[in-house]
């Protein structure tokens, strides 16, 4: 059974380090970093035959769904497989977004990176049996990866969560998704990091105030969108 959908509001601004360093000093006595501390995210985002997830984004539609593999600084097990893989669809719906995720093993990951469909998922969670039908019906296949290094910030009342994330880049490594070391590319100018704030319902006037600053200004930046544009 897939976890229950729960939408939140997700807004995205292009900062400096500059700027980051001021942010953390203004809110780190108000919300803590998280207990993982700063890692390193790498996801694998599918795309079908018509590119449609691409061109969702390019146009702004208001209703668009990703899938993507997910794992955290290219940590391994005894086994040396990846020691957590999830499955996620990324949902945006009239601005607001929502995430459904599973647990894929090391085998199924491994083959759907290879763009190949898995074979014996019955008794498989809901979302992977989704996402292999659409690989038969739509011919999802790897189309980017996305590499950064998130640094995240928690505050409970009305579950708001900042993450600064740096070092944005790009990659069609997909044989290497798994490896600690990718060959990938940069998105933003030197220098240039992404600040998301998420939160459900409210976000507290003491940390709306802690994130004013001159010349920031709220986009509507896709990491999906903008580390595929390098291949399309």
């Amino acid at each position: 059974m897939m976890n229950e959908i729960n939408y939140r509001h997700e807004l995205k601004y292009i900062v400096s380090r500059s700027q980051i360093e001021i942010m953390k000093a203004r809110i780190k006595n108000i919300m803590p970093l998280d207990v993982h501390g700063v890692y390193n995210v790498r996801s694998l985002y599918f795309d079908d035959y018509a590119n449609t997830c691409y061109y969702e984004n390019e146009n702004g539609n208001d209703h668009r769904a990703k899938f993507r593999i997910r794992i955290y600084n290219a940590s391994t097990d005894a086994s040396g497989a990846p020691a957590f893989i999830n499955l996620e669809l990324k949902r945006k719906d009239c601005g607001k977004t929502s995430k459904q995720s599973c647990v894929l093993t090391f085998e199924q990951a491994k083959i759907l990176s290879e763009g190949q469909v898995p074979k014996n998922i019955s008794s498989a969670p809901e979302l992977l049996r989704r996402f292999n039908t659409l690989m038969m019906s739509r011919l999802m296949r790897p189309s980017v990866i996305v590499d950064y290094e998130r640094c995240p910030y928690v505050y409970k009342n009305g579950n708001v969560r900042i993450t600064f994330d740096m070092n944005i880049s790009s990659s069609r490594a997909f044989k290497n998704f798994f490896e600690r070391d990718i060959p990938k590319r940069p998105i933003l100018p030197t220098g240039m990091n992404l600040l998301e704030v998420k939160f459900d319902e409210f976000l507290p006037d003491v940390i709306y105030r802690s994130l004013q600053l001159e010349n920031l200004r709220q986009t509507a930046f896709s990491k999906f969108y903008l580390c595929r544009k390098y291949f399309l």
